[in-house]
């Protein structure tokens, strides 16, 4: 069961996520990450790809910033969720444009 929240991005934080997903690789991240239905381990998106572990943390790490991910650590790992509620209020704004 999902809570269903409304989300109001500022205009700063917008900015960010457009930012975030004009690279073609965090947008590919950010796909993957969305395909599982809860959380995704960190290391399962590490051996999906063919980037080295520093640049993926880049990228995660500025997908955390705009706030379209949260990352939770589990002992030594780190699971990934996307927030939905972020990435529909990004949608929402950019198509009363």
């Amino acid at each position: 069961m999902s809570s269903s929240k409304t989300v109001r991005l500022t205009d700063k934080q917008f900015a960010l996520i457009a930012k975030a997903l004009a690279e073609p690789r965090r947008y590919q991240i950010l796909k993957e990450i969305g395909k599982c239905k809860e959380q995704m381990a960190c290391s399962a998106l590490k051996e999906g790809s063919d980037i080295s572990a520093a640049t993926l943390s880049h990228h995660i790490k500025e997908l955390e910033t705009a706030g379209l991910i949260t990352s939770t650590k589990d002992g030594k790992y780190m699971k990934l969720t996307v927030e939905r509620e972020v990435l529909h209020a990004y949608l929402e704004q950019l198509s009363k444009i």
